[in-house]
């Protein structure tokens, strides 16, 4: 823990969880018992599960455009429909391929 300061000032983003586990550290005589705030303040500090999270999405979302592209769409339609922190409320509309007469 370096002096709890935010680069802008005030305290840093990961200050709270560093002080629930200290205070749990310093108030148990069984230091494993303060694994879960230890964990909470490692994941603020290195977002470790925040970035797998990330990686899982985006190999999803390439997989999906995989499997569209080989249906016959184009790259650039499949990325238009959206992107990977899309939510999925609104859609594209589907438009018919017009025909030649």
């Amino acid at each position: 823990m370096a002096s709890g300061f935010g680069y802008q000032g005030g305290s840093s983003r990961c200050f709270p969880f560093w002080q629930e586990f200290s205070k749990c550290y310093a108030s148990t005589d069984n230091p494993g018992l303060c694994r879960a705030q230890a964990d909470d303040y490692l994941e603020c500090l290195h977002r470790g599960q925040e970035v797998a999270r990330a990686k899982a999405v985006k190999a999803e979302f390439v997989k999906k455009a995989e499997h569209q592209a080989h249906e016959g769409r184009k790259a650039a339609d499949i990325l238009a429909d959206g992107v990977i922190v899309g939510v999925g409320l609104i859609q594209r509309e589907q438009t018919e391929p017009s025909k030649a007469h």
